[in-house]
């Protein structure tokens, strides 16, 4: 197969743009603003390069390399979401002493790896993006090294991490061993309309639990309610979405491409690890004190959400979960910079009985943060509502119905812990003054996240006919 290199172009711009600013760090560069910056116009430079490669199927790097609409729409949510996070993180780096020019480079590297992930082709491809990204989040958890939180985060991040990867790469081998192909076309070819080997299965088996690390999906999720905690807000906050959205897309595309025909081999787990992930995310919620734990077992609870329409093996389930993913995008970002925003006498506050009374001291943000707990309780007619909605129906439609049903009231009691902290800003009894004044990059992204999620209902078809036609291109090959 020929070496074609067009489809990896905003790859490569990428990794030749995060280079240039790493030696331009190390040779005088230092000021970390002005390097985030320029950080976010290279994640621009390469979302134009994205919308502009085309949406058409195409194959490249000897095979190891594929773009096509559905590469498209989810890439360019991970580059949204790995530019607001450099976003957020200007302030906040300078007041906590985080203000070097390797923070956002890292980010970039980060982000390579995802969009890596994002058209990988083949088990080798799939790996060295996976592990691009994972060796880069592994520095940005550990980043404040002079906390023993984000010492402790980055560590176990990193240990379990490569756990994960040691059963993945076992699946892959597994997968080669008794197929003798590692491409994701020569996969499906072997597998299709015949009975797979004890061996391939087994080896799936471990392909899909080193994924369920990277989406932290129960029962794999041991590390997220540590590493959202220790970890920088900033850092947190892309953890919650880019790595999390690339991760799910590579597990659409892993499941509906090379294993497509083994349907029934592979969604009695993914059902059984949705039912865990919402039922954890749910109810181990509820009993959380630190606001980012609580978000931690959030993101538990709605990869949980977004694998029931994985589990349905249809265009629609697919269709769904995309749709899913950017609204959860936003809604995360918003949260993450309401967090952002919560201060007293220069000190991060992370404790949700310390919201008492925000309404009052910082109503905008309040009104801002209680909207954005609405929708991801699924409250109509927030956007919310609107993903849950789809992942539910396209279960329903597939004879999922006892899968929804759960997913339905996994949701409500998901209800419990939002509204929480909605009744604690407005009617708990009013303690100390936030900071002020707030800053606008904070602003700016609370802002535009609780636009996309209050007006979602009026102009839906934005996201829902990308979404359509990226998964409907996924089925077509």
């Amino acid at each position: 197969m020929d070496m074609i290199y067009a489809p990896a172009v905003p790859e490569i711009v990428l990794a030749c743009l995060a280079m240039a600013l790493l030696m331009a760090g190390v040779f005088g560069l230092e000021r970390g603003r002005i390097v985030s910056w320029l950080c976010v116009v290279s994640l621009a430079i390469t979302l134009l390069l994205v919308l502009t490669g085309g949406t058409d199927r195409v194959v490249g790097l000897g095979g190891l390399f594929v773009t096509g609409a559905f590469a498209v729409y989810v890439k360019v949510l991970v580059l949204i979401g790995s530019a607001l996070a450099i976003v957020m993180s200007l302030t906040f780096n300078e007041r906590e002493a985080l203000d070097r020019f390797e923070f956002p480079i890292v980010i970039l590297f980060a982000t390579l790896g995802m969009l890596m992930m994002v058209s990988a082709n083949d088990l080798i491809a799939l790996y060295l993006g996976l592990e691009l990204q994972s060796l880069s989040l592994y520095v940005l958890a550990a980043f404040r090294r002079d906390t023993l939180r984000s010492s402790e985060a980055g560590l176990k991040y990193f240990v379990l991490g490569a756990l994960s990867s040691g059963m993945l790469l076992y699946g892959c081998s597994l997968i080669y061993g008794f197929l003798g192909a590692t491409g994701f076309d020569a996969i499906a070819a072997a597998v299709g309309g015949g009975d797979p080997s004890l061996g391939v299965v087994v080896g799936l088996v471990f392909l899909l639990a080193g994924l369920c690390f990277k989406v932290s999906a129960a029962p794999f999720h041991m590390w997220t309610p540590d590493v959202y905690e220790g970890a920088p807000t900033p850092v947190t906050a892309l953890f919650s979405v880019a790595p999390k959205i690339a991760a799910l897309a590579l597990f659409i595309r892993v499941l509906m491409e090379p294993f497509g025909d083994l349907t029934d081999k592979w969604q009695q787990i993914i059902v059984v690890v949705a039912i865990l992930s919402m039922a954890i995310g749910a109810f181990t919620a509820i009993v959380q004190e630190n606001i980012k734990r609580l978000m931690a077992y959030s993101s538990i609870g709605h990869v949980g959400y977004a694998l029931v329409g994985i589990a349905t093996g249809t265009e629609e389930g697919v269709r769904a979960v995309l749709i899913y993913l950017a609204i959860y995008l936003f809604m995360n970002v918003g949260v993450f910079a309401c967090i952002l925003a919560m201060r007293q006498k220069g000190s991060a506050v992370e404790n949700i009985s310390d919201l008492a009374g925000f309404s009052k001291s910082r109503p905008l943000v309040a009104g801002i943060f209680a909207a954005l707990m609405f929708s991801m309780a699924g409250i109509p007619p927030l956007a919310g509502f609107f993903g849950k909605f789809y992942v539910f129906m396209a279960a329903v439609n597939a004879g999922l119905v006892p899968l929804a049903v759960f997913g339905v009231l996994a949701s409500v009691v998901g209800c419990y812990y939002y509204l929480r902290i909605v009744k604690v800003m407005y009617f708990d009894e009013a303690g100390e003054d936030m900071d002020r004044p707030l800053p606008s990059e904070i602003g700016v992204v609370a802002g535009l996240s609780a636009v996309v999620v209050v007006l979602f209902v009026v102009v839906p078809w934005t996201i829902t006919d990308f979404a359509g036609g990226a998964a409907r291109t996924l089925f077509s090959g």
